[in-house]
């Protein structure tokens, strides 16, 4: 997405994000009868030309009407910031639907310090989903029957109750799919998730909000949406609405402060978002061995990712993210810190230039001394952890080896890559946007056969020979080590050495295996509830695929195929033969234990594919 010039058409692109609560709240002041045409508004609303003023934009309904929004702090941060000129306002469809078209900001407040909250690397979201006092002292206790779960629960009765409008919001989300799911759906979601945030549930209501956002990317047609990202964090949330206790587990997002800092820069990633923003966030590594992250993400488009690189750190050492990144060095004293490792700023942060390192030097160079599976391994375990326990950079692999041309690999295309001491693998580019040079870059590796590399790539879960790739390092024409941020170093035949001798000393190991087909068939059962809702899966019922996966021995995987085929199909008939009403609780909770399995088996055949061979002796 690009940033927009005056008159530009009405989009997520445009449109300054709004707080969650705004955009539900526009659809409450709205009559009955208006509310059934909002989503016929909010098509309508992607024509409305839109002009920037000194406090936000103005968007043209026609010539005699107009809605207003007013930014502070970069959103549209409360109802009083939306303003139509029209009679009916503000129970009027223009101002509805302009706030429905608009996306939702990324935090539940201001950010610590002067950090900016981002979605960040990796498809996390850095927000704080806010979280403020629950009941009052002495409430009593609810059952955990009121937020569908079993066994003992410490919910208040406000917090079960939140919790079960949470589960009836996202069950409603599922049995509709993304294609029955209007802006009326995403503002009970988001509704459901302002009274979660308010009893003390700040996990689930962040999850709410997140899949909020992705509706309205997938009505809007977003390039950037991904309906595989959609469907896990339904499971997410609708998985977490029956576990109370995980529920209500305090966010880990605030700000600490912590003793002098001292980092080594490792590489600095740029950050654009579907919903609207964009920056940058570098990585650099602590004297604990842990990552930390410190970020300069705003709304925009592409082109500020390059130039929030450019952001210099807190503190008044003048050294920039990008500078940091790469193989700078830095001391902060007391500067603040969150539990997933975010670097804050304030006043009281102090910063001094320090030698940073190569990444073939110490503490770097450790990283790559892990076996690829074990760090697989890790990779995974840490995208199974609830999304706010998540440390910086866990899904993150350090890999050495050698290009082995274009196309390696099952599937072909990419960039083919032989790890050391681990399978034969796809470089793959973490975004595909012109604006960022990442594919261009492969391409340019991949005219290489032979060429070490030493990389920093992020695991793709369901794809075993298929890594994306942030930075990398090889060796020079001078001899000297070349070190470069992917996404946002765009380079040329001259950076990278022609190989003298392409020819591999030996044959490089097989590519992993690609998945079962039967298994990725389920995934995409899965995946097809989540876009066509459950008549979709009614409809698309294939009675073959159980038996195939029994064939190949993913007996489990057969029983939750058939037991979603048939929540999805079953219309039951009372005694006198009239139809009783779909179970949307069941088929939600079919659908849960299919998602979850196929994670699972992708999981485990992931893992074995990756793992070593063994050595035969004698």
């Amino acid at each position: 997405m690009t940033d927009s010039a005056t008159g530009a058409a009405v989009s997520a692109a445009v449109l300054p994000p709004v707080a969650a609560e705004v955009a539900a709240g526009a659809l409450d002041l709205l009559p009955a009868r208006l509310r059934k045409r909002v989503d016929g508004a909010v098509a309508k609303a992607a024509g409305w030309p839109v002009e920037a003023t000194d406090e936000g934009v103005l968007v043209r309904v026609a010539e005699d009407t107009a809605v207003t929004l007013r930014v502070t702090g970069g959103i549209v941060a409360d109802a009083e910031s939306a303003v139509c000129d029209c009679l009916l306002a503000p129970a009027c469809l223009h101002r509805a639907a302009v706030l429905s078209s608009a996306p939702l900001a990324l935090g539940g407040g201001a950010a610590e310090d002067g950090e900016e909250g981002a979605e960040g690397p990796g498809g996390s979201v850095a927000e704080d989903a806010g979280g403020s006092a629950g009941e009052e002292p002495g409430a009593e206790p609810a059952g955990v029957g009121a937020a569908g779960g079993g066994g003992p629960s410490l919910l208040t009765a406000g917090q079960a109750d939140a919790l079960g409008a949470l589960r009836e919001a996202a069950t409603a989300v599922l049995v509709s799919g993304v294609a029955g799911s209007g802006a009326v759906h995403r503002a009970e979601l988001l509704h459901a998730a302002h009274s979660a945030r308010l009893a003390g549930l700040s996990r689930p209501a962040a999850t709410a909000v997140r899949i909020a956002r992705q509706l309205g990317e997938a009505r809007s047609d977003d390039p950037a949406f991904r309906l595989s990202a959609l469907s896990g964090e339904l499971a997410e949330l609708l998985d977490l609405v029956r576990r109370p206790a995980d529920a209500a587990a305090p966010a880990r997002r605030d700000y600490r402060p912590e003793g002098p800092l001292r980092l080594y820069g490792l590489f600095t990633e740029p950050v654009v978002t579907a919903s609207g923003y964009a920056g940058a966030t570098v990585y650099a590594l602590a004297p604990d061995g842990a990552l930390r992250t410190r970020s300069d993400v705003a709304p925009g488009g592409p082109g500020r990712a390059l130039q929030a690189s450019g952001t210099p750190l807190p503190g008044g050492c003048a050294l920039t993210l990008r500078e940091l990144g790469d193989g700078g060095g830095v001391i902060l004293t007391s500067p603040t810190v969150s539990p997933d490792g975010r670097i804050g700023g304030g006043g009281q942060v102090r910063s001094v230039r320090a030698a940073g390192a190569g990444w073939r030097e110490e503490p770097l160079a450790a990283l790559w001394e892990r076996p690829p599976a074990a760090q697989l391994a890790s990779a995974l375990a840490w995208l199974a952890e609830p999304f706010d326990s998540r440390g910086a950079g866990g899904d993150l692999l350090f890999l050495d080896g050698t290009v082995t041309g274009p196309g390696h690999g099952h599937g072909g295309g990419g960039t083919g890559f032989a790890v050391s001491g681990g399978p034969v693998l796809r470089l793959a580019a973490p975004d595909e946007r012109p604006e960022l040079p990442y594919a261009e870059n492969l391409a340019l590796f991949a005219t290489r056969p032979g060429l070490a590399l030493r990389l920093v790539a992020r695991v793709v879960p369901d794809r075993p020979d298929v890594v994306r790739v942030l930075a990398a390092s090889w060796t020079g024409h001078d001899g000297e080590p070349v070190r470069a941020d992917l996404g946002l170093r765009r380079l040329n035949r001259s950076h990278i050495p022609a190989v003298r001798d392409a020819r591999p000393a030996s044959p490089p190991p097989a590519a992993p295996s690609a998945l079962p087909v039967e298994l990725d068939l389920l995934r995409r059962a899965v995946d097809r509830a989540v876009a066509g809702g459950r008549a979709v899966s009614a409809a698309a019922v294939e009675d073959e695929l159980p038996r195939r996966l029994r064939a190949v021995g993913l007996t489990t995987g057969a029983q939750r195929a058939l037991a979603l085929a048939e929540a999805a199909a079953d219309r039951r008939h009372d005694v006198l033969g009239r139809l009783l009403p779909a179970d949307p609780e069941g088929f939600a909770l079919a659908w849960l234990a299919a998602s979850v399995y196929t994670a699972a088996a992708t999981e485990t055949l992931l893992l074995a594919a990756w793992a070593p061979p063994e050595i035969s002796v004698g």
